[in-house]
Formats: structure tokens, sequence, C-alpha cells
């Protein structure tokens, strides 16, 4: 099974609302656009029944080069986490109960 790409989320978007397929790229953009700055603000973004968004600081710290072994300084950053509420989380696994009997 291979990833939807952003197309496909616009086509997909455009069948199931029954909007042309220009309106369902501009609001799947508009969509994306506003997570994107909601986060790079700091917000976090709590999707009922879906999951949380959030942005966690990570500190420096030290690493080591795969290749070569080299210990090297890992720069501080922020990073985009996303956890799963427990309503999509049954309904992922109810999913594959169903394949499985």
């Amino acid at each position: 099974m291979s990833a939807m790409q952003k197309l496909d989320i616009a086509k997909r978007i455009q069948q199931e609302a029954g909007i042309s397929k220009e309106a369902a790229a501009i609001l799947l953009d508009w969509i994306l656009e506003f997570f994107k700055t909601s986060l790079q603000k700091g917000e976090s973004l709590n999707v009922a029944n879906f999951g949380v968004f959030t942005v966690r600081a990570k500190a420096a710290r030290k690493g080591r080069n795969l290749h070569t072994g080299e210990q090297v300084m890992i720069q501080p950053r922020r990073v985009v986490t996303f956890r799963a509420s427990p309503t999509l989380k049954h309904a992922v696994n109810a999913v594959l109960a169903e394949l499985q009997t």
C-alpha cells in the first residue's frame, strides 16, 4: 500500500464533499497552511476524535556520525509530534481486526 499524495487527498475531498477539483485543492491548501502557521507559532492543534499536534523543543546534544564514528553536536531544534486520540487508535485497529477475521 502506498502513501496518499496531496493530489490524492484533494481528489478524495472533491468526491466526498461534492465540490470542484479546484475548490478541494484550495481548501486542502488552506487547511495545511493553517496547521503550519499555527505550529510555527508554537500553538498545539487538538482535533477532536483524531489527535493532537504539538511542537516540542529539543535541546542541543552530542551525537555520532554513523559513517565516520566522529562525535558531533546536534543543534537545538523544534519538532512536530502527533499523538493519536483513543478514538482514532480504536478505529484503525478495528479495520485490522476485520481483516483478520
